[in-house]
């Protein structure tokens, strides 16, 4: 077998082995039909989404907030399976909440924060159903 045989051969197999790969890396992630709406404001910040099938997904926001301690209301509506997290990060870099959206529904207020920047990071794992939560300065 020569070099020019095996270039042939890997040519021939390059095409497969893209296919595979992307069918490998095929997540199922928020599109237009999980009606994503977004409310950044100072000091409000809401979040939902509905008709998850199985998404994963990682999002992540920035919000301005003038409070220190901050109201979280979350909820989710007829979820099937998965896991979904929030955290709220302060503008001093510490996590002042951390919950399961697909476990924890109620009203419930972050940990004493820096007023200024937070970081929101919503963390979906294979989710179906809906989600949502409002944070809210008192």
């Amino acid at each position: 077998m020569n070099i020019q045989s095996i270039t042939r051969r890997a040519r021939g197999i390059a095409p497969a082995l893209v296919l595979i790969l992307i069918a490998c890396d095929a997540a199922n992630i928020i599109g237009p039909e999980n009606q994503l709406e977004v409310g950044n404001v100072a000091d409000t910040f809401q979040w939902q989404v509905t008709a998850l099938d199985q998404v994963s997904q990682p999002l992540t926001y920035t919000w301005t907030t003038t409070g220190s301690v901050i109201n979280v209301n979350q909820s989710s509506s007829s979820v099937g399976g998965g896991s979904a997290t929030l955290s709220v990060v302060d503008a001093s870099g510490s996590q002042v909440y951390l919950s399961s959206l697909v476990d924890d529904s109620g009203t419930f207020q972050t940990s004493q924060g820096a007023p200024g920047t937070w970081t929101i990071t919503v963390t979906l794992s294979e989710v179906t159903g809906g989600l949502n939560f409002r944070l809210e300065k008192p």
